[in-house]
């Protein structure tokens, strides 16, 4: 056998465990993530208590990573109270990750918004994992939906518009 057509051979047998392996392990469906880096993940919230994220397992989780020195995260906010006080007892949790921004700062915007959902503190660390979650531009606002079965089946970066997110989280609740 020449050492060409050996590679070839290796390549494929990689290749083929690669998609035996994924057959295995689960299924990939377009849209749904095969995994969930937010699982597992403990945040402190704006008072320093450790908040883990799977104190909401088994409800439907909007998490959005937002900054109050970004406008078009400013913007959607007010419609994320409005969803969360009509379809959280449906089992709809948002959680907000809060990039770069003090307590402080939060805890006012929180006020005048009147935000009824918790916030958690990011961080710069927190674009890094957004970027694990397909924010390949470590950009805001950034929107990840999680079924109740803890799979990623939406992702959002910029403005996610009432009407989108009735549309997903309709299916979902």
């Amino acid at each position: 056998m020449t050492k060409t057509l050996v590679r070839w051979i290796a390549v494929a047998l990689v290749a083929l465990a690669a998609l035996a392996g994924g057959i295995y392990f689960g299924k990939y469906s377009p849209g749904e993530s095969p995994a969930n880096p937010l699982q597992g993940l403990t945040l402190p919230d704006v008072d320093g208590r450790d908040q883990p994220l799977d104190q909401w397992r088994g409800k439907v989780l909007v998490v959005n990573f937002w900054a109050t020195w970004c406008d078009p995260c400013r913007e959607e906010i007010p419609e994320f109270v409005k969803a969360q006080a009509r379809l959280g007892d449906k089992g709809l949790q948002f959680v907000g990750i809060a990039i770069a921004d003090q307590p402080d700062k939060i805890r006012r915007f929180s006020t005048d918004v009147g935000l009824n959902y918790p916030t958690l503190m990011g961080g710069y660390g927190a674009l890094e994992l957004s970027k694990l979650l397909g924010n390949r531009l470590a950009a805001l606002p950034f929107s990840v939906v999680i079924d109740r079965q803890g799979r990623v089946v939406h992702t959002q970066l910029g403005l996610l518009k009432p009407e989108k997110l009735e549309t997903i989280i309709g299916k979902l609740l």
